[in-house]
Formats: C-alpha cells, sequence, structure tokens
C-alpha cells in the first residue's frame, strides 16, 4: 500500500470522522499533546543539562536519570497516542507537509542519538556517575539531544502554519451561536461585579 492510500484510509476512519465533527476534541486532544511533548521536554532537558554539567552535579546522573525516564516515557506515549489522534483528520496534507516530514526526521534522529548514548556512554556510567565532569560521549549526546528536541519543537509549531487546514463545516453541525446577549452580560458580570 502507497503512502498516499493509507494517509486516504487513516483520513476516512470513523475516529478521523469524529474528531472533525466534533467541536471540542480538537483543541482538547492539541492541549494534552502540547502539555506531553512538553513534559518529554522539560523532563529530557533535565537530564542533558546533567550531562553537559549544568544541573544537579552533586546528585549522580543515575538517580537523575532515573528520576525522570518514566515521565519521559509517559509523556512520549501520550504525545504519540494524542499526534496521530491529530494526525489522522487530515493525513494526506500532513504526509505532504514538509515540516512535518522534518519533525518526524527529527523524532528519528532523537531516537538514533538516545540509543547510541544508551549503548555506549551509559554502559560506562558506573566510572563517571558522580563525577562533576562527564565524558565527552556524554556531553555531545546531551547537546544534540537538545538541539534535535528544540528542532522537534520548532517543527512542530511550523506545521500549524503550512499545513493548510480544510475549514468545511459538517453539515450536520449546529453552529448557531447568539452570542450578542450572552458575552454582554458576561462581560458586564466581570467588569461591573
Amino acid at each position: 500500500m502507497d503512502l498516499t492510500a493509507f494517509a486516504d484510509a487513516l483520513q476516512q476512519s470513523g475516529i478521523s470522522e469524529w474528531m472533525r465533527a466534533s467541536l471540542k476534541a480538537l483543541p482538547i486532544i492539541e492541549a494534552i499533546h502540547v502539555m506531553a511533548v512538553a513534559t518529554v521536554f522539560g523532563t529530557i532537558f533535565i537530564v542533558d543539562l546533567r550531562l553537559l554539567g549544568y544541573r544537579d552535579m552533586t546528585r549522580p546522573f543515575s538517580r537523575v536519570f532515573g528520576e525522570t525516564l518514566r515521565w519521559t516515557w509517559a509523556g512520549f506515549a501520550l504525545a504519540v497516542v494524542t499526534g496521530a489522534l491529530l494526525f489522522m483528520p487530515n493525513a494526506r496534507t500532513y504526509v505532504a507537509n514538509t515540516a512535518f516530514a522534518l519533525k518526524m526526521l527529527g523524532l528519528v534522529g532523537a531516537g538514533i542519538n538516545m540509543a547510541v548514548f544508551e549503548f555506549t556512554t551509559l554502559r560506562r556510567v558506573a566510572s563517571w556517575d558522580s563525577n562533576a565532569q562527564t565524558p565527552m560521549g556524554a556531553r555531545i549526546a546531551g547537546a544534540t539531544s537538545i538541539l534535535i528536541w528544540t528542532w522537534v519543537i520548532v517543527c512542530g509549531r511550523w506545521i500549524g502554519f503550512t499545513k493548510g487546514y480544510d475549514f468545511t463545516v459538517p453539515k450536520e453541525m449546529d453552529l448557531d451561536f447568539d452570542f450578542s446577549q450572552g458575552c454582554l452580560n458576561c462581560f458586564s458580570d466581570l467588569w461591573l461585579g
């Protein structure tokens, strides 16, 4: 199956239809996705700063790494699930989007960087665990990780400005809002007490 046909199949799925038809699904799922990505980046950033020698140098690296790892993986799992939900309703558009491709390339790069670090430098952690100065391989892995995850976040934001959204409203949606009185009353209550 080619990528376009797969994207079309995802875009026509029941989950995609639900995402497009729901007024609340997209903003809620997108907010959860952003928080999950922030959790991933934040926890990885703490570890990377320790690798670079800028954070918690009195604590062993293995302790910092161990304390943040479960939060990193939980955030990553949530980001993958919510990211898939955001991808499906406009899969065909995403497949052709350069920013999306660059973000996915960044995620692959982050995985490769992590694997190289874990299978080389981390295996010798006992020799440098409590040292203030981490080995060069650890510092390179930390700096590379910060650069790659920054790239992933920038590309993720870039997608929102280059995606080409489909703003057609499903016929069954009732968007007849009467804000005239409701908003005036709301604002007067806020400002006038």
